[in-house]
């Protein structure tokens, strides 16, 4: 086998000191352009590539980002999250990081909760998608590490977020189903301590008042426990048996609006024509069920990349500056609420456009 160059290799063949060679590949200290230069060219002779350990060593850096996903979430929408830790990993390899994911329960304590990436120091900055305990975030911060959130807000100190536009997507939706004739409009879905869900059933009730609707209490049906496809049926159950049952649902999550879809049809209602059914994310499954679900998509991938890009900028640019990106979100048109329409109908409300650092 052949054996792998070293800086030592380099050193020699370049005639300077492993040192020198390690400021050019580092691009610390002072090093002239054409030393550097020198070094670069004996380094693509050689094929040599420094190690992510002496480079750690170099830098005083590990080359690492931390991702954390709670197992609620990973669990019950591993879709969602999946997609977003998906283009993290795409982003963070143009930049040269590897993610490292973890998945944490939903209590914290100090004893045995912690991350060990974090319990050894082995991330420069930590991205933390969907809900966790605040006292992980505050345990992060007290480690001087940056922090991106990703589809959650942390209301006790600012920090930097990539969030969904979920007032512009809430909006479309139920105009949606306004526009294509029903008033009585139901709402599905989860812990409304979630600012992402809270948001969706704001705009819900919001967008329908502007119409002039106001939602029966016995159509809504909104529970810390439920977020997964199973609590969709239970949910969905629970509002189709009100004294007058809604014409239509908009479910904060897909995971939700398929199970209420199931549900529907074991209870022998037609969809579109006896309820109709907006779900949000647009999860690859949403096209694949019967009738394809109405959802809202949400450009998941692009949310993991925002959140890397400015991890990066921070890391290398010394950045303090709280920033929030939001990220738009489309109204896609299936069967689940306006026949053969098409998959992609103009949508009712333009989304705001993306916000890019």
């Amino acid at each position: 086998m052949k054996k792998r160059p070293t800086i030592g290799d380099v050193a020699r063949q370049s005639g300077l000191s492993a040192s020198t060679v390690s400021l050019a590949l580092n691009q610390s200290g002072y090093v002239s352009e054409k030393t550097r230069a020198k070094v670069m060219r004996v380094v693509k002779e050689l094929g040599y590539h420094p190690t992510r350990a002496a480079r750690g060593l170099a830098s005083s850096t590990s080359g690492n980002l931390g991702f954390i996903v709670s197992e609620d979430h990973f669990a019950q929408a591993e879709q969602f999250y999946t997609r977003v830790f998906l283009g993290t990993e795409l982003e963070a390899r143009l930049h040269d990081y590897y993610v490292l994911l973890t998945v944490i329960g939903r209590h914290f304590t100090k004893g045995n909760s912690i991350p060990r990436f974090l319990l050894e120091r082995n991330v420069d900055g930590v991205i933390i998608a969907g809900s966790v305990n605040d006292k992980i975030i505050e345990y992060i911060d007290g480690l001087g590490l940056p922090i991106i959130l990703v589809d959650y807000q942390f209301k006790r100190k600012p920090c930097s977020a990539v969030l969904i536009d979920n007032r512009n997507g809430t909006r479309s939706a139920v105009s949606h189903l306004i526009q294509i004739g029903h008033t009585r409009i139901g709402f599905i879905g989860g812990d409304l301590r979630h600012p992402s869900i809270a948001e969706r059933y704001g705009t819900y009730k919001a967008t329908l008042e502007e119409h002039g609707l106001v939602p029966d209490p016995s159509w809504i049906a909104a529970d810390e426990k439920y977020l997964s496809f199973k609590s969709g049926c239970t949910a969905a159950e629970k509002v189709l048996s009100a004294p007058s049952r809604p014409e239509a649902l908009f479910a904060a999550n897909d995971s939700m609006a398929i199970g209420s879809l199931h549900c529907a049809k074991r209870q022998g209602l037609r969809i579109p024509e006896d309820l109709a059914i907006v779900g949000f994310d647009d999860l690859e499954v949403s096209s694949h069920v019967e009738p394809r679900l109405t959802s809202v998509r949400v450009h998941k991938e692009e949310m993991g990349r925002l959140a890397v890009r400015r991890l990066v900028d921070i890391l290398r640019s010394k950045l303090t500056t709280e920033v929030t990106a939001h990220v738009r979100a489309d109204l896609i048109v299936r069967e689940s609420t306006a026949g053969k329409l098409g998959e992609y109908a103009p949508l009712t409300v333009e989304a705001e456009d993306e916000v890019a650092w």
